[in-house]
């Protein structure tokens, strides 16, 4: 723990000041809503809970007056047409007069006007009047079917609700769901009714009547449809019989069903939404009265629906948190950079040091602190500069002095063998080859002293090592064949000089030379690769032992007759002081076979 502490402290440290500043700021912001949101967690499913009842209270109890108020159109229409006298007379009066005088009256006509007129306001769909007794009644009819509003009561038989009527004298009205009426009344007239039972005293008999106003469900449906927020949820009407009514969605409310006593009971011990198990599902329902037919319209919320809602709460709280740290982490960054701003430009401007780029800042607005720090740094890079131009100058004399001198270490080495051949010849008596091989190693000095510079072409390096390999075989009877086979397309491109020359020296001094027969072939060869030229050159020599393979490269090699490679090691050491670390020689040798010397160079032309 103690451990894990310092670390923590030595990150901290290590923080900017901006950053430590802008941190001091976030935490005093976010640690208080933090708190809250801990706090408030555990409570906010109730609240949850809580407000979406209270939401569904007020919908409920602006939705229950709705369908009252739908309902009592019905119940208007229905008084409205008992209020006619044509309605009056034959329903309220005995009629002692045929059927067939008491269509032809002006009110008769009069009355079938006030049905259309009902009916075209929308809430009533149809208006028939079912008389049961002859068929005189059919003087009532139309000849159009739409205004027909009297019929006989043999078109009801069958019905829910006749049978109702049938079976309880005693009711008078009655407000039908759909399953009460005929499949031919919904289709034709409405799915849903209003009767009111009358009789007819017609030649001292009575007759029974039954006026039905017909309307749909449709807009009562909608009605319980827009009282609903919560997904899952139901809205219902059950009337005293037990029976559905209404339903926004009729499969949820055959699974959340509550019988109409239940209701009653719930009603009396509660106001508010009461809670249920309803298979395994925790429920809250909710009753209101809709007093005219002595409905209950009920509400039910799933616990399911209320937990995703809290859960959306807790997602909205969240999001709406991390969007109140982001404003909050913009604002302490503002004020942080409005205090270590300055001072952090020191530091990104003192940063690009690393990168070699010394450029002094602006002088400072304000002399304080921070603009004495810019002032010293200022001095400090304008002194770095002159120190390190004077460094660079001093880096490229020692460059071009070593380069000098590994030259001047190959030249006098070349001239050294090349004189003790020419010796061996005079004292042999070979005057003729005398000549011819001082005629050569004038040409062989003339091709390396002809230009100042110390860079050549491979066509030039290649006629110098061929004249170098015809002074050797003058020397070793033509012991020594020599192939070339670099590409034209080569030739002109630059090679630094006597970069040929002292790689095919050692071939033929500890390769060639050092083979029983003292004779051997040398092949030089080369191609591009990428944007590098390799030149190749192999022997069919003894090779070289893998524990000198490794150091010849080294200026520490020493050959079998106790010669030293210095010429080797000054060549590859030249080409790496002027290209890189990535040219130079490499060496492959396999012992009794021979030795592969590749030479890398970039590939420049002049």
């Amino acid at each position: 723990m103690k451990s894990l502490f310092l670390k923590a402290r030595q990150i901290y440290g290590d923080l900017s000041l901006q950053s430590k500043y802008t941190l001091a700021l976030m935490l005093i912001v976010t640690i208080p809503v933090l708190m809250l949101g801990i706090f408030f967690y555990g409570k906010l499913y109730d609240m949850t809970v809580s407000y979406t009842i209270r939401q569904e209270q007020d919908a409920s109890a602006k939705t229950a007056p709705i369908i009252e108020e739908t309902l009592q159109e019905v119940l208007d229409a229905c008084q409205e047409t008992a209020n006619h006298p044509f309605f009056r007379k034959l329903f309220f009066e005995p009629v002692n007069s045929p059927l067939s005088a008491m269509a032809e009256l002006p009110e008769a006509e009069d009355f079938l006007n006030l049905t259309k007129t009902i009916q075209s306001r929308g809430t009533v769909s149809s208006i028939r009047i079912y008389m049961n007794f002859s068929n005189e009644s059919n003087l009532f009819y139309t000849n159009d079917s739409s205004g027909q509003v009297f019929a006989h009561a043999k078109d009801i038989y069958g019905t829910y609700w006749y049978g109702i009527f049938q079976g309880n004298l005693r009711t008078s009205e009655l407000f039908c769901p759909s399953f009460y009426l005929g499949a031919q009344e919904q289709e034709r007239f409405g799915d849903m009714a209003y009767i009111r039972k009358l009789s007819l005293y017609y030649h001292g008999k009575t007759y029974p009547v039954y006026a039905v106003i017909y309307y749909r469900s449709a807009p009562i449906t909608e009605i319980l449809s827009q009282n609903l927020s919560l997904p899952g949820s139901v809205s219902y009407i059950i009337n005293e019989r037990n029976s559905l009514v209404a339903s926004s969605d009729e499969s949820l409310s055959g699974i959340y069903w509550l019988s109409y006593e239940t209701i009653e009971e719930s009603v009396m011990s509660s106001n508010n939404f009461i809670e249920r198990t309803i298979l395994d599902n925790k429920i809250y329902a909710g009753f209101y009265r809709i007093s005219q037919p002595g409905w209950f319209m009920v509400t039910v919320l799933p616990s399911k629906p209320l937990l995703d809602e809290s859960h959306s709460l807790i997602g909205q709280y969240i999001l709406m948190y991390f969007l109140f740290l982001i404003l909050a982490l913009c604002l302490a960054n503002i004020l942080a950079r409005s205090i270590t701003g300055r001072i952090s430009s020191v530091i990104r401007q003192m940063s690009k040091v690393r990168k070699g780029s010394l450029q002094p800042m602006d002088s400072p607005v304000y002399h304080d602190e921070v603009g004495d720090l810019i002032d010293t740094y200022n001095y400090m890079t304008r002194t770095i500069d002159q120190l390190i131009v004077e460094q660079r100058q001093a880096a490229e004399d020692l460059r071009i002095a070593e380069f000098n001198s590994l030259q001047a270490q190959i030249n006098p080495h070349f001239l050294y063998n090349t004189m003790d051949m020419i010796n061996w010849l005079a004292l042999q008596g070979q005057n003729s080859q005398v000549s011819q091989a001082v005629q050569a190693l004038s040409k062989f000095y003339k091709l390396t002293l002809s230009r100042k510079q110390s860079i050549s072409t491979i066509a030039r390096e290649e006629e110098h090592v061929s004249i170098y390999i015809r002074l050797q075989n003058m020397r070793y009877n033509d012991s020594i064949s020599f192939v070339s086979d670099i590409p034209d397309e080569l030739m002109e491109y630059q090679i630094p000089k006597l970069t040929l020359q002292p790689v095919i020296e050692n071939s033929i001094l500890h390769g060639i030379l050092e083979r029983e027969t003292k004779s051997g072939t040398i092949v030089l060869t080369g191609w591009m690769e990428d944007q590098d030229i390799v030149l190749l050159i192999s022997d069919d020599g003894v090779g070289i032992p893998p524990e000198r393979l490794r150091t010849i490269l080294t200026g520490m090699g020493s050959s079998t007759s106790g010669g030293t490679n210095i010429a080797i090691y000054n060549t590859h050491r030249r080409l790496q002081i002027l290209y890189g670390p990535d040219y130079g020689l490499a060496y492959s040798s396999e012992c009794g076979k021979g030795t592969e010397v590749q030479i890398r160079i970039p590939a420049r032309k002049e």
